[in-house]
C-alpha cells in the first residue's frame, strides 16, 4: 500500500478488505469465510444493513457461486455490492 495518507474512499476500501481477511483467518482456509466466520462478520460488522435478510445460511448459499460452502473474497464482494445498491436506492428514494 502507498505510504501517503489514504483518501476517505481508499480507507473505506482498505477497511472492507481488512475486515474480510480478519474474519477469514479465524478458522478453515485463511482466504475464505466459513459459515461460522460469515455469520460472525455479519452479526458484528453488518447488524443494521443485514437485519432484514432472513436466514444467514440462505444468504451465504446465494453468495457461494461455486457451492464450496465457503466465501472467497469475490463472493463476499457480491454482498458488499448488494448492500451498496440498497444504500443507493435509499438515498435516491429520499431525494424525491
Amino acid at each position: 500500500m502507498a505510504t501517503c495518507e489514504l483518501t476517505e474512499l481508499e480507507t473505506a476500501i482498505e477497511k472492507i478488505v481488512s475486515i474480510f481477511f480478519t474474519y477469514a483467518a479465524r478458522e478453515g482456509k485463511k482466504g475464505t469465510l466459513t459459515a461460522g466466520e460469515f455469520k460472525e462478520l455479519v452479526t458484528l460488522q453488518l447488524p443494521n444493513l443485514m437485519k432484514d435478510v432472513g436466514s444467514l445460511d440462505e444468504k451465504m448459499s446465494s453468495l457461494d457461486v461455486n457451492n464450496d460452502e465457503e466465501l472467497k473474497f469475490s463472493e463476499y464482494w457480491r454482498l458488499i455490492g448488494e448492500l451498496a445498491k440498497d444504500i443507493k436506492r435509499e438515498k435516491v428514494g429520499k431525494k424525491k
